[in-house]
């Protein structure tokens, strides 16, 4: 095999999706409660930002940001009337638009610390990386970054005790998606805000994994109220094509200037036809009614069938982005569940995480729970049989 092996595969191979399932090489069929880590939010394939693919793909591939590209900006109107924020950066992945606002951070406050949190994840670049609070993610690489530093997630005195002139941004995740899937108490989050405005430091909400349409808002922060100065997003924006933007406020604009920034790829066509499409679609206020809805429906059902178990200590989340955290092994009850034709994913060391598309129907709900009580009550029954010999 002439791949490098940075992945450590599932043994499957997925070979079409439509929806809410996906069908392997040998034609099993799995209900998809992964959506890509949190990607394809209207589904695999959805016909209306197929079709805007489709229509662009006839039409122009690229030109390079050195011309202009209406859809630049129909796009970008999308993203900051929901946000209320004024400018947009177009790039290709959710490290490259947490790289934009490290950047573009430093840049507008001339400062060079950024506080982040201990098992955050922000992304694999060398900045990124090094924004990110989890030494696994770092290890072997040699020294970080030195202008980075991590304090403990949900800490509100440690915020408080926060102090120096020399700190350009505090960047926060809303939810800790890759760190267990642990969301920001709402005092912590305020404390951040605070503390932001406090030390003349910019807010950064690292929304590449909540945002979109996720937790049922158009982004996590507005559950909060946040005040941020710049908001990342990327996996869902495109529904699955390759694409990340950075949202910031009308004063970051100079410090952006012409020749302080850029890409090759970022802001292409066929890219933002996808995510014009994509957010026509999940920015809606009907539609964003029903993940919230969908969301309470699936965390009811998996607390009132999953806790009683002894197996499962807690179901968490918000929206449609659930977490279930197990005295188990997490990898062997993924792979049982993908035996049972349902997909999900690890998050941290001990966590089940759910992510499916935000479409999804609340029988599509049912059955994916009713499968992974399944699993869960073998899991139990192994366990205690494992006490029972000894």
């Amino acid at each position: 095999m002439n791949l490098f092996p940075t992945y450590k595969r599932f043994p499957l191979t997925v070979e079409s999706g439509n929806g809410t399932t996906v069908v392997d090489n040998q034609g099993n069929e799995y209900l998809d409660f992964v959506s890509g880590i949190a990607v394809c939010n209207l589904g695999h394939r959805p016909p209306t930002v197929q079709q805007a693919i489709a229509e662009q793909l006839d039409k122009l591939w690229h030109v390079s940001n050195l011309y202009h590209i209406p859809l630049q900006q129909e796009a970008a109107e999308l993203l900051t009337n929901v946000t209320n924020l004024d400018y947009v950066f177009f790039c290709n992945s959710g490290a490259e638009a947490n790289e934009a606002a490290i950047k573009l951070a430093r840049k507008h406050t001339g400062k060079e610390k950024i506080i982040t949190f201990k098992n955050s994840f922000h992304g694999r670049t060398f900045a990124t990386m090094s924004a990110t609070g989890q030494g696994k993610v770092q290890e072997g690489y040699g020294t970080m970054l030195p202008t980075f530093e991590y304090l403990p997630y949900n800490d509100t005195k440690a915020l408080e005790n926060l102090h120096g002139e020399d700190i350009a941004a505090i960047m926060v995740e809303v939810i800790q998606g890759e760190g267990g899937l642990v969301e920001g108490s709402a005092a912590f989050l305020e404390a951040a805000q605070e503390k932001s405005w406090e030390l003349g430091a910019l807010l950064i909400v690292d929304e590449v994994q909540t945002g979109i349409g996720r937790t049922g808002a158009p982004f996590a922060y507005q559950h909060a109220e946040l005040d941020p100065d710049i908001v990342t997003a990327a996996k869902g924006l495109g529904s699955g094509f390759p694409v990340g933007a950075m949202i910031g406020k009308e004063p970051l604009a100079d410090s952006f200037n012409p020749g302080s920034h850029g890409t090759t790829f970022g802001g292409n066509p066929l890219a933002m036809a996808a995510v014009k499409a994509t957010l026509e679609a999940i920015f809606n206020y009907h539609f964003l009614q029903e993940v919230k809805e969908k969301g309470a429906f699936l965390q009811k059902e998996l607390q009132t069938r999953l806790l009683p178990l002894l197996t499962v200590q807690e179901v968490r989340g918000q929206g449609l982005m659930i977490g279930v955290e197990v005295k188990a092994s997490v990898p062997s009850i993924i792979e049982e569940l993908r035996g049972q034709g349902l997909l999900a994913v690890p998050a941290g060391v001990n966590v089940i995480r759910l992510l499916p598309p935000l479409n999804v129907s609340y029988d599509e709900i049912q059955t994916a729970v009713q499968r992974l009580e399944s699993v869960l009550k073998q899991t139990k029954a192994a366990d205690e049989d494992k006490l029972n010999t000894h």
